[in-house]
């Protein structure tokens, strides 16, 4: 139910409620993905709504954000079906290079020419679209980057919730602080935006893992000579990456950035204006930025 149809050949799985009985003839078998003939095995787990749709679900873990926990608990592969653009990949098999939308009708006629489609029906849904563009958004998997937040939250709690450092008004709104920091999640502080802070990481090979992180470009080179065990790198050969820090993350720095704080942290001006003794703002930036 609700599936795009071009996702199919990105699935790694069907998932069946283990007590839907319904389907007990299906556990511990297997089944082969329509069109592309990928084998692919029938998992069992409470997260299928026995009342909904069928009662199986089809699992694209690289395309849909519940079906990439449900895949990352079953350990199951991940195949990324699109290109940047939204047209699909080689995993696309002979749609390949075509937009998804267009690949959407012609897999369907498709599957129904051999078969395989059951049966259409119209559902009223909603779709992700973009605030400026209007474009569609399409769930898919990316490398980002991500601080991790388990050292960086103790002592923010204690300053709020135990020393009484800093002081929320109402105080109510500490019950939110409190809930978002005792279930902190890493935070991803990169986005694919044309300005802001660039992340300082440079990529010395093709590898995802050929990096390393510095505060110059010099510095960097000397980190990835050693890394990479190569004397004959030069500077030229390094590529910082072309993402950003996101909004909150560059908010942060903005004070100290304004007032000299990073390069001259004692001076006369960041030591007046920074830290603030107040900060008048609405309750639903608490979490993502105070």
């Amino acid at each position: 139910a609700t599936t795009r149809p071009e996702t199919i050949l990105g699935d790694t799985a069907i998932c069946i409620n283990p007590n839907d009985d319904r389907f007990s003839h299906l556990k511990g078998k297997k089944a082969i993905v329509p069109l592309c003939n990928r084998v692919i095995p029938i998992i069992e787990d409470d997260y299928v709504d026995v009342e909904f749709g069928t009662g199986c679900l089809k699992v694209t873990p690289a395309h849909d954000e519940n079906d990439k926990n449900l895949g990352d608990k079953h350990n199951l592969e991940v195949i990324d079906i699109f290109n940047d653009d939204a047209s699909l990949n080689s995993f696309g098999l002979h749609y390949k290079g075509k937009d998804r939308f267009v690949v959407r009708k012609e897999i369907s006629k498709e599957l129904e020419e051999k078969g395989f489609l059951v049966k259409t029906e119209n559902h009223l849904n909603k779709v992700g679209t973009s605030e400026r563009t209007k474009a569609v958004i399409e769930p898919r998997l990316s490398d980002q980057w991500f601080l991790e937040m388990e050292d960086l939250v103790k002592p923010a709690i204690k300053a709020v919730l135990e020393n009484d450092d800093i002081k929320l008004f109402p105080k109510k709104f500490e019950g939110t602080y409190r809930h978002w920091l005792e279930n902190i999640r890493d935070w991803n502080i990169s986005r694919q935006l044309r300005w802001g802070q660039q992340i300082p990481a440079y990529y010395y090979g093709d590898g995802k893992d050929e990096f390393v992180v510095a505060e110059s470009k010099e510095e960097a080179l000397e980190l990835a000579q050693k890394k990479a065990n190569k004397s004959t790198l030069k500077l030229e050969d390094l590529t910082q990456d072309t993402d950003v820090l996101d909004t909150w993350f560059s908010s942060w720095l903005w004070p100290m950035s304004v007032f000299d704080g990073i390069r001259n942290p004692e001076n006369e001006e960041i030591n007046y204006y920074y830290p603030t003794n107040d900060l008048v703002t609405g309750p639903d930036i608490l979490f993502f930025w105070v």
